[in-house]
């Protein structure tokens, strides 16, 4: 691993935050609290990404477990708060809202578990939110924001028995879908769960899903098994030229894959793209994004770890709470907005990131 470096290249800036506060509800909208970021710059390449003096911003807190950031090009943020089923709304200058719940589970019964909601988010090219349903065990598609109730199911089982809980999704530029499948929305999270029909935690290949009719049955015959052979699958991103896809898996190893797209959309064997095993800070392999230089962005220990194309530990921008998941956003698309257990943070970077 690139620890070794560390001594050459880390610069670290730690201050406390600055911090006006208004609160609504169970979330508080901060005004404005941020401080400079504190950045393990491991290698020269950083300071091409992170400029000096970057702010890591605080935008809104008092949430459970936050993910599946995705930014609405009309100038808003979404994001999910799992443990309330919820999906969530952010703008500058606003208080959080709630654009959906529930967001996942739906039963009339108690679900049991502790993330019922959903999870992953991201666009197709017509700009239809398609959501990892999770806790309700499915993908589904909201075929306009302005009435998010109005769902299609894209994806619900798979040779006959029910996914696990979808965690997060790619499309590719055919307009296939590739999502992962670990069992962190079932009721025990494990794989011994009595609600969990599958023996594998997958990740698929959903062909033609951006053809998918508003409200038309899922084409569960179109569902693909691409990787069995995962612990747990989570975070899902394609380079920016679609010759590789990136999957990071949690644990117990903590470690980011990568394969080689064939021109069908199926894979060929995998690799360790990077492997932080070892690495006993808080925080797992999770959300994954990639810059428009072909720069990886994961969440792992600490915060999110920036790699190279070649699989250079280039940087990790350290955060005050335990990374899920990112995204890219703001009218240039540099910026980098993170969702952390609680709260949702923001960093403006240097190159522009490849978002939906």
């Amino acid at each position: 691993m690139a620890h070794t470096k560390l001594a050459v290249f880390l610069s670290v800036v730690a201050v406390g935050f600055g911090v006006a506060m208004l609160h609504y509800g169970n979330s508080t909208s901060f005004a404005s609290q941020q401080s400079p970021a504190k950045v393990e710059r491991l290698h020269p390449a950083a300071n091409e990404i992170i400029p000096d003096g970057a702010i890591l911003h605080k935008l809104a807190s008092g949430y459970t477990w936050t993910e599946g950031p995705i930014w609405i090009h009309e100038g808003y943020l979404l994001f999910a708060d799992i443990p309330s089923n919820s999906i969530r709304k952010w703008q500058p200058g606003a208080a959080a809202s709630i654009l959906l719940q529930p967001s996942g589970f739906k039963g009339t019964a108690t679900f049991g578990g502790h993330e019922p909601g959903s999870n992953g988010m991201t666009l197709d090219a017509r700009g239809r939110l398609t959501v990892a349903g999770h806790g309700q065990r499915d993908v589904y598609r909201i075929e306009s924001l302005s009435d998010p109730s109005h769902t299609t199911i894209l994806a619900d089982t798979f040779e006959g028995k029910r996914l696990n809980s979808p965690n997060d999704l790619v499309y590719k530029s055919d307009g296939s879908l590739y999502f992962t499948d670990p069992p962190y929305g079932l009721p025990t999270q494990k794989d011994t769960d009595p609600a969990k029909e599958l023996t594998i935690n997958g990740v698929y290949r959903l062909a033609g899903a951006l053809e998918q009719g508003p409200g038309a049955p899922p084409k569960r015959e179109n569902l693909q098994l691409l990787i069995k052979d995962l612990p747990r699958p989570n975070g899902i991103a394609f380079s920016p030229d679609e010759q590789f896809l990136y999957v990071s898996n949690s644990e117990p190893q903590k470690t980011w894959m990568r394969y080689r797209v064939k021109t069908d959309g199926t894979l060929a064997e995998g690799e360790v793209f990077f492997d932080a095993t070892s690495d006993p800070r808080k925080g797992s392999p999770d959300g994954i994004k990639v810059d428009q230089a072909g720069n990886l962005y994961g969440a792992g220990p600490g915060g999110v770890w920036i790699f190279s194309s070649g699989g250079k530990h280039i940087a990790t921008i350290l955060t005050p709470e335990v990374v899920a998941n990112l995204n890219w956003g703001g009218s240039d698309g540099k910026s980098l907005f993170i969702t952390a257990s609680s709260s949702v943070y923001r960093i403006d970077l240097q190159i522009p990131g490849v978002r939906p």
